[in-house]
């Protein structure tokens, strides 16, 4: 049985998932960030966090990708997420479409 903790956390993060543009951003610590997107996504980082520490995250398997920025405080935040990722494409390459 999954604490109601993580169940909500996953319920939040599904919601953004659904429609990024309209749902509100989600945020928790980093280390919960990244086991989240790996248990729940099967992703793995694509690369180091950029400069304005900003990471990719992937799976090659399902195809989803999520873009995550970590704070100076500890928090993560999906800044962005998707299906159908391309392989080899590179964080920084994403990174540019994103902010075009």
């Amino acid at each position: 049985m999954k604490p109601l903790v993580s169940t909500l956390t996953f319920a939040a993060f599904t919601t953004f998932a659904v429609n990024s543009a309209m749902a509100q951003q989600v945020c928790m610590t980093a280390d919960e960030m990244g086991a989240a997107l790996i248990d729940w996504y099967g992703e793995t980082p694509n690369a180091a966090p950029s400069e304005t520490r900003e990471q990719l995250w992937v799976s090659e398997e399902t195809g989803t990708w999520t873009m995550v920025k970590t704070y100076s405080d500890g928090q993560a935040c999906v800044i962005a997420q998707g299906d159908d990722w391309m392989e080899g494409l590179e964080q920084d390459q994403l990174l540019a479409s994103l902010s075009q």
